[in-house]
């Protein structure tokens, strides 16, 4: 378990540079660029990827194809559109903003594709100050990749997410393996994992937390901040999956919900008409 601070990973162009090797596992990567209306060209060799704005627009050149992503003010704006690149791909992006690219090592060869925000599955998870939002926008059954999963949580200011705390890193009927990266906007808020290793530590903008096992969570935004977090997931398995298991010690708090309301602050948002 490591926690990356804001700018400690940079690498130019990129602002933030996780790879399978550096992280020390297989599978699992992430990328943030920041984009003063220029251009970064690069390639993704053995690696799927995503092209999602955190902030502001872009267009994306891809082995001769071309898209525009008309993005987001920010991620408490609206749920953004986004981009799949695939391996062995030559790719220019042209624009102003952040950008996060997600990764994951891939074998299966899909197309170059846009990912529309109005097709975004937008969920409100837990109830009372568990409450958070999930953007599934690259859950599996929501967008095809080879193995890479990645989503968006909203915590509102004050709640719990990550919540009741899990692990997936044992392979089962009801767990899959996978290596997770978390990459945080907002804050400030804590992340705590635990199991094989402790950690324990105030996440803002920028920062991130490496998860190759153990159990996560929760994810916790400190009263009057609102948190963001991109979840990058990545493993062995030929289907993707998110099943995870909850730490015996606290299951039990998802019977609670039952009767206590969602946090009346979400969802926090949607996508723009």
């Amino acid at each position: 378990m490591t926690l990356i601070p804001a700018g400690s990973t940079a690498l130019a162009p990129w602002a933030l540079w996780i790879t399978p090797e550096s992280a020390g596992w297989a599978y699992a990567g992430l990328r943030l660029l920041n984009l003063s209306d220029e251009s970064v060209r690069f390639t993704t060799g053995e690696e799927e990827m995503l092209v999602l704005p955190l902030s502001g627009s872009c267009r994306i050149e891809c082995d001769g194809a071309r898209l525009d992503l008309d993005g987001r003010t920010s991620v408490f704006h609206a749920v953004s559109d986004f981009a799949y690149l695939p391996v062995d791909a030559t790719v220019r992006i042209t624009g102003r903003g952040r950008f996060a690219l997600p990764s994951a090592r891939a074998t299966r060869s899909l197309p170059f594709r846009y990912g529309a925000a109005r097709d975004v599955p937008v969920e409100v998870c837990g109830a009372g100050p568990a409450s958070r939002q999930v953007n599934g926008f690259c859950a599996p059954g929501a967008f095809d990749c080879d193995r890479l999963v990645a989503v968006e949580v909203l915590t509102p200011g004050g709640n719990w997410s990550s919540y009741p705390p899990h692990k997936h890193d044992a392979a089962s009927a009801r767990e899959a393996v996978l290596e997770e990266i978390y990459y945080f906007e907002g804050g400030p808020g804590y992340q705590r994992v635990y199991g094989t290793h402790d950690l324990l530590a105030e996440v803002a903008a920028g920062d991130a937390v490496l998860v190759p096992h153990g159990y996560h969570g929760p994810t916790m935004a400190a009263p009057g901040y609102d948190l963001y977090s991109l979840s990058v997931l990545a493993g062995p398995a030929p289907v993707r999956s998110t099943a995870s298991r909850d730490d015996p010690r606290h299951a039990w708090v998802r019977a609670s919900w039952a009767g206590q309301p969602v946090d009346p602050r979400l969802p926090m948002t949607r996508a723009l008409d």
